[in-house]
C-alpha cells in the first residue's frame, strides 16, 4: 500500500519556484504532524521543515528559512512545500514523512534540480 505520494519537483534555474505536493493515506496523515526532507546526491538526508496537525507550529531548517513555507490541506491529506529563490544546492530528492519519531515507510519522492 503505497502510503507517501511526492509529486511536482522539477528543473529550474536559480531565483526560480517551485511548489511541491505530498498525498498520503488517511492512516498515514489523520493527527500527526507532517514534515518534508531531502537528500542530495552523496549525502544523507536531512530535515526541512515540519508542520503540526492544526496547520500551526511550524519549524524550517536554518538553510530554507525565509524561502521555503509548509501548508497542509486536512481534507485532501495533503502537504506542499512552496520553494521559492531556489538555489543550486536546494537540489535534491524531496520526501514528506510524519514528523518525527513517528515515520512510516518512504515514498519514492519527487526530484528537485537546481540549475546556476
Amino acid at each position: 500500500q503505497v502510503q507517501l505520494a511526492e509529486s511536482g519537483g522539477g528543473l529550474v534555474q536559480a531565483g526560480g519556484f517551485l511548489r511541491l505536493s505530498c498525498v498520503a493515506s488517511l492512516v498515514t496523515f489523520y493527527g500527526y504532524d507532517m514534515a518534508w526532507f531531502r537528500q542530495a546526491p552523496g549525502e544523507e538526508r536531512e530535515f526541512v521543515a515540519s508542520i503540526g496537525w492544526n496547520g500551526f507550529n511550524k519549524q524550517y531548517a536554518d538553510s530554507v528559512k525565509g524561502r521555503f513555507s509548509v501548508s497542509r490541506d486536512n481534507n485532501k491529506n495533503t502537504i506542499y512545500l512552496q520553494i521559492d529563490s531556489l538555489k543550486p544546492e536546494d537540489t535534491a530528492v524531496y520526501y514528506c514523512n510524519r514528523a518525527p519519531p513517528h515515520q512510516v515507510s518512504w515514498g519514492q519522492g519527487t526530484q528537485v534540480t537546481v540549475s546556476s
